[in-house]
């Protein structure tokens, strides 16, 4: 085999190599655990952070702004009218909600829902 090619297919296997030795895993990690009442979430907002919440949406506050409780304290909750998918939702109607905190500067937090589920 020609030195050029030697050479080629030499550097081809250690790049090759050097691509499997650094891989890296992508999933989910083990972090700090996501808050489990609104009343966590007010304690210690993290903007971005994952949230499931089962509770009560108790009224409507604006365009798609709700206000929602799961009986530990009240959030603001953001839900597009596609969410909803033309379910009929009451204040007794027990509801999960799945969706991130939204800690903007110098406002409360609220939830942007993304999920919204009835539970029995």
């Amino acid at each position: 085999m020609p030195l050029h090619r030697t050479l080629i297919v030499s550097l081809a296997a250690c790049v090759l190599l050097a691509g499997s030795a650094h891989a890296q895993y992508v999933g989910p990690t083990a972090g700090p655990a996501a808050p489990s009442s609104v009343a966590a979430i007010l304690k210690n907002p993290v903007d971005d952070q994952a949230v499931v919440l089962r509770g009560h949406l108790l009224r409507k506050v604006g365009n798609e702004k709700y206000t929602f409780s799961d009986g530990t304290a009240e959030i603001r909750v953001d839900i597009d009218d596609k969410v909803f998918m033309n379910r009929k939702i009451d204040a007794k109607t027990r509801v999960e909600i799945r969706g991130e905190v939204e800690k903007d500067f110098m406002e409360s937090p609220e939830i942007d829902v993304d999920v919204l589920t009835v539970v029995p």
